[in-house]
């Protein structure tokens, strides 16, 4: 062991080594110039130019994900073509890891990259260029110097032939719309930009400039959109008492059939079918998705669970809160949309139903908590396999209904006084305002408790933690409702496989449910369904005909190439569908809750 004043000496020589890199650091002046010399081939063309190092060497990085998405998707493996120079000279850039370049700087100032990056994935979370149009979603396009995720950066788009546009958070240089500047990288991989030539209209909100910028056509009313849009932001800005932004930005990519979104700090991306937008379901799933989307500028953009955000673009960044910061959203786009009147409470109730239905027709309900689906996103929601529904649930699903559930007990345990609004004001208040960081579980149970007036150990235990049924009836009975589940008397069999057809019209399984008779007896995932007590099988629809529940029967498959045949005894359909009615002579006290949850006049 060293003397302890030699100690000293040496932490003081490496803090001063540390203060004269970040010194360095803060000097470097960084810049992005983006082509599509070959768009028709989905690449875009990077040059990215540094000045001001003061280091002996430089690695540049490549996130491996995106926030708001909760999987490692290695945006590096579209990078090639990667090179660098100084002085009109070729300088060294091994790639030292999966997502990093390591370049000598000693005595050198300035350098200059360049690398190409495909982009050929249409997904809200991935980027996608062709002739029609690039999409650059920021964290699969920009590489950054390691260690300086706080410096500025400067953006200049060359656009492809006609291209005209450019649709993104990120402020204009010199009223440029081609030239955009970022303060720092979490804001840059935060801001999605859509260049070419889509159709641009907007509104006023809340004291905001809303953008929406179309891409791909679509049986959309604009004025009816904005009309729509505006009411949503105005219900979700009520919420949290103030919109943060000046400027915010709706990109939709409109398919023949799209779905999905993802938030930002000031703007989103949505994917959409350009053709639902003329059916009044289509119509209210876009402006749920858009109110999903739109709320989460509040929820998780800014009021976080603690580990997202500093965010390190490395590794997975777990957390078990998801159910609030996904749950409670999808909970609450659906709210939202209820509070603009634009539908009757019989929509959003039959919208929420079916949020029970979907759960309890999962075997995996019993296996996974809410809590675990949480931590275990990085791994099991974005992978799915044919097993899954077996093992697991969606945060967004079971966070949405217990969102329901904490809303309905907080408005009844207070008389009408407070809500779950009043939590989300809170949380986002305490933290985000006052503290400036993220909140931890045990931070926003105490916020739940706050305004519920009592502690929710017992509720934690069963329903965050734990695998307990959830008691519908006693927190609808709240609001005077109930569920009713229409397939009560149902005495139907099943087998509990779900299959697909093949050219040649095989039928194959594809997954098999936990419980049910397949599942027992044997029948796998990838058997062909041959023949049931010796007679061919022709289709699925009619696999039972004639059968009932307790019926033994001989299963044909064919594994392998090999036949094999199951002796298998069916059970009764075991699914449910639920339905919300109003309880009989409501009492003066569900009125008052029901009118409170729904926003009724």
């Amino acid at each position: 062991m060293k003397p302890f004043k030699h100690i000293i000496t040496f932490l003081l020589i490496i803090f001063f080594m540390n203060l004269s890199v970040s010194e360095a650091q803060t000097t470097a002046n960084i810049s992005y110039t983006v082509s599509f010399p070959e768009a028709q081939a989905h690449y875009a063309d990077i040059e990215m130019h540094i000045s001001g190092l003061k280091q002996n060497t430089l690695d540049l990085k490549m996130p491996v994900w995106t926030p708001g998405s909760y999987l490692v998707r290695e945006f590096a493996k579209n990078i090639d073509s990667f090179s660098a120079d100084a002085g009109g000279k070729t300088v060294p850039s091994p790639k030292i890891n999966k997502n990093t370049w390591r370049i000598a700087t000693k005595g050198v100032a300035t350098v200059n990259i360049k690398y190409r990056v495909y982009a050929n994935e249409i997904s809200v979370r991935t980027s996608y260029i062709d002739i029609s149009h690039g999409f650059l979603s920021t964290s699969g396009i920009f590489i950054y110097p390691a260690n300086m995720l706080h410096q500025p950066s400067t953006i200049h788009i060359k656009p492809y032939k006609d291209w005209a546009k450019v649709s993104t958070s990120l402020e204009m240089v010199n009223n440029d719309p081609f030239t955009r500047v970022s303060p720092n990288y979490d804001i840059l991989f935060d801001s999605p930009i859509e260049v070419g030539n889509q159709d641009v209209f907007g509104f006023d909100a809340s004291g905001v400039k809303y953008e929406v910028c179309m891409y791909g056509g679509g049986n959309y009313d604009k004025e009816r959109l904005k009309k729509d849009l505006h009411s949503i932001v105005e219900q979700e800005t009520a919420i949290y008492g103030e919109n943060p932004n000046k400027h915010y930005v709706f990109i939709v990519h409109n398919h023949l059939r799209g779905g999905g979104g993802l938030e930002h700090l000031s703007s989103t991306v949505l994917g959409a079918s350009r053709d639902a937008y003329g059916t009044e379901k289509g119509y209210q799933n876009f402006l749920g998705l858009a109110a999903h989307e739109h709320f989460h500028l509040w929820n998780v953009k800014r009021l976080r669970p603690i580990v997202l955000g500093p965010f390190d673009y490395d590794t997975e960044n777990y957390t078990t809160n998801l159910w609030i910061a996904e749950g409670f959203t999808e909970y609450y786009q659906e709210i939202a949309v209820r509070r603009t009147n634009l539908y009757p409470p019989e929509n959003y109730l039959d919208v929420l139903v079916g949020e029970f239905n979907i759960l309890e027709n999962l075997p995996g309900k019993n296996v996974q908590t809410v809590a675990e689906s949480s931590f275990d996103a990085w791994i099991k929601a974005y992978r799915p396999n044919e097993n899954s529904n077996n093992t697991t649930i969606s945060y967004y699903n079971k966070g949405a209904i217990i969102g329901m559930m904490l809303d309905l007990e907080i408005i009844n345990s207070s008389n009408g006084k407070y809500s779950l609004d009043n939590v989300m004001r809170y949380m986002y208040t305490e933290y985000y305002k006052t503290k400036k960081r993220g909140y931890t579980d045990a931070e926003f149970k105490q916020g739940f408790e706050k305004f519920a007036g009592k502690k929710l150990d017992d509720f934690y235990k069963k329903y965050i933690n734990g695998l307990t049924p959830v008691d519908y009836n006693k927190y609808l009975g709240y609001a005077g409702y109930k569920i009713n589940d229409e397939l009560a008397d149902n005495n139907d069999p099943a087998l509990g496989v779900t299959t697909a057809a093949t050219a040649n019209k095989k039928l194959i399984v594809t997954s098999v449910a936990r419980g049910t008779s397949a599942y027992i007896d044997g029948i796998n995932v990838n058997d062909e369904l041959a023949a049931i007590d010796d007679a061919p099988v022709t289709d699925a629809a009619t696999l039972l005909n004639g059968k009932k529940a307790g019926d033994k029967i001989k299963v044909g498959v064919i594994r392998d190439g090999l036949p094999f045949t199951l002796e298998v005894t069916l059970l009764k359909n075991a699914r449910v569908k639920y339905k919300i009615v109003p309880v009989d002579n409501a009492t003066a006290q569900q009125l008052l809750v029901r009118k409170k949850w729904l926003s009724l006049q």
